[in-house]
């Protein structure tokens, strides 16, 4: 790799939203290594889905990959860079892990500063013993603390970036709305505004897939695939409204001022646990093609909670923009026509009254 090559790899790894970290020497080493490895493995699409040795499912889940990227481009407008036209077989199954954290007695996120990007609430690890190592340092200073696997990645361009053997696990819908969802981050990202960035790109994965998949030829609004899409979509605005509920409740304990540190944690456990039911005996009966059973299986905190927030805020009320727009294409360019015109990219939307969860 040239010189100006490394240097933008070094860069991109601050760019880079769910794998970026301190900003020490060491740091920026590895990651520069670990982005020059993926991108050093790509391969061109058509000649992975051409070659002999690539099994029938992984083929198939590769075109469908192709023709998303082609979607977004020709139908979407997105801009894209040269994004998803390679594919990158890693050694293992996780790219990273991300850690965030959040105050104990308050929804407040920790967050950490990067250039471009602004103020991100996670950092993110190659090494399993370092992302341990600092989630016990955050811990100990009283933090709750979330740390997860992540199995793709946005430069937002800097980079072409490869489609990862990671999501290869994905079924074909859950495909295609990673990858709408990762290029609309090419498209439109705003500095420091992390639940804007990421809850707009559920709603342009998930609206998206809906749209590929109900309307491509050989698709079509009785298939298999778009009634999923379809139901994902509801079941992602169900969720949302559960959490908002959530967010709701604790917030009644947050804020009450007579209440001593001490005994907002209890409450707050008790919010958790009733929420915890609800979600168990309510909310998740009514999901049509989705569990969300990660939310049962991951300690519920401040952190856990905010780390879900940041992908399903208002989509009720991006759904409503949609309608109003009269299509995702329309959606999108008003949001990306408008958002240098706010201060909080939010107010492009309009407002909805949800109904209650498991409604």
């Amino acid at each position: 790799m040239s010189t100006r090559g490394w240097t933008r790899l070094l860069v991109a790894v601050g760019l880079m939203a769910v794998i970026a970290s301190a900003c020490s020497p060491i740091y920026v080493i590895r990651a520069g290594i670990a982005e020059a490895k993926i991108l050093r493995a790509r391969r061109p699409l058509p000649e992975v889905i051409l070659d002999p040795a690539t099994d029938e499912r992984t083929r198939g889940k590769l075109t469908f990959a192709m023709e998303a990227r082609k979607y977004a481009i020709e139908v979407l407008e997105l801009d894209v860079g040269n994004s998803y036209t390679s594919f990158t077989q890693l050694d293992k199954d996780t790219l990273a892990l991300v850690l965030s954290a959040a105050q104990k007695d308050r929804l407040a996120s920790k967050t950490w500063w990067f250039p471009i990007v602004g103020s991100v609430p996670y950092k993110g690890y190659f090494s399993v013993s370092g992302a341990l190592n600092d989630q016990a340092k955050l811990e100990a200073d009283g933090f709750d603390t979330y740390l997860r696997p992540t199995a793709a990645f946005s430069t937002l361009g800097w980079f072409s970036d490869p489609l990862l053997s990671s999501l290869m696990r994905l079924d074909e819908v859950d495909l295609v709305e990673t990858v709408l969802h990762e290029l609309s981050h090419n498209h439109l990202f705003v500095k420091g505004q992390v639940r804007f960035n990421e809850s707009f790109a559920t709603f342009v994965g998930r609206a998206g897939a809906i749209e590929f998949f109900c309307t491509r030829d050989g698709g079509g609004p009785d298939t298999v695939k778009c009634l999923r899409a379809e139901a994902r979509w509801r079941d992602n605005r169900r969720f949302e409204t559960f959490i908002e509920e959530l967010v709701e409740g604790l917030e009644a304990v947050y804020q009450d001022s007579a209440l001593a540190y001490q005994t907002k944690l209890v409450e707050r456990q008790a919010v958790f646990d009733e929420h915890l039911e609800i979600f168990e005996t309510r909310v998740q009966p009514s999901f049509e093609a989705s569990t969300f059973q990660n939310f049962l299986n991951t300690p519920l905190n401040n952190a856990t909670l905010l780390a879900r927030v940041r992908y399903y805020h208002r989509l009720e009320d991006f759904q409503i923009l949609l309608g109003n727009q009269g299509g995702l294409r329309e959606a999108i360019r008003h949001l990306k026509d408008g958002v240098d015109g706010v201060d909080d990219p939010f107010d492009l939307l309009p407002v909805s009254v949800t109904e209650p969860s498991g409604s």
